[in-house]
């Protein structure tokens, strides 16, 4: 089981032979240029939200690869929007666990504003935690410091993905309390230095991490961790 990140928030899960990509945003990252996005054959794509930043290839990719796409109630209907399948789509919503073939995944509260790129109403923001193969791992999606997270302190988290880049999300400090609130000490941040407003000194936030007993891990784009 491992994770490989491509910049922003995408990252794509191999759960012991699913690939499970989550926010798509990488043909116009230019910290991603490296990354071809023709290659990427998810069997799922997890939409936390619609905002460009995190559907941008979403299209492109589904269609490469007839993934199924998995997003809150209003952001699915404009994946469907987008020409794909209704087949294709999943939609759900808070308070809601989904079976799949990999394991499972619960939607949980995200902080934050969700419209589609083209400005409409889009539902709300989300986050998922995936319970597979014994290992849960929470994947916050856009949000700010939230007390909700505390709902998840007693899971008993394996690996937390936090947003880390401030300005539009949780900053450094705030993420530290996220990472105590949740209970995990085991955290890969994401959503920081593609754009000058979040960008960060990558070596304060790990020894940051490191002074309140706290792994952060920011793997290079295209690079992959096992989980």
């Amino acid at each position: 089981m491992e994770v490989t990140y491509y910049g922003q928030s995408c990252v794509a899960f191999d759960f012991n032979g699913s690939c499970v990509l989550l926010d798509p945003f990488i043909t116009y990252n230019p910290l991603a240029k490296d990354i071809d996005v023709n290659v990427l054959k998810p069997d799922y794509i997890f939409l936390t939200h619609c905002h460009e930043d995190h559907v941008a290839d979403m299209k492109n990719i589904q269609s490469n690869s007839g993934a199924t796409v998995v997003a809150v109630v209003e952001t699915a209907a404009w994946v469907r929007k987008q020409g794909v399948p209704d087949d294709k789509v999943i939609e759900y919503n808070f308070g809601g666990t989904l079976s799949l073939p990999f394991g499972k995944v619960k939607m949980v509260y995200a902080l934050h504003t969700n419209s589609t790129p083209e400005g409409d109403y889009a539902g709300v923001p989300v986050g998922y935690v995936f319970f597979v193969g014994g290992k849960k791992i929470y994947f916050a999606g856009d949000t700010a410091l939230t007390l909700e997270m505390k709902l998840l302190d007693d899971l008993q988290l394996n690996w937390a993905f936090l947003p880390i880049g401030g300005h539009y999300t949780m900053d450094v400090d705030d993420a530290i309390k996220a990472a105590q609130f949740v209970n995990c000490k085991n955290i890969i941040g994401v959503h920081y230095n593609t754009f000058p407003p979040i960008r960060i000194d990558m070596e304060e936030a790990k020894q940051k991490f490191e002074a309140n007993g706290l792994d952060l891990h920011l793997p290079k784009i295209g690079e992959s961790i096992a989980l």
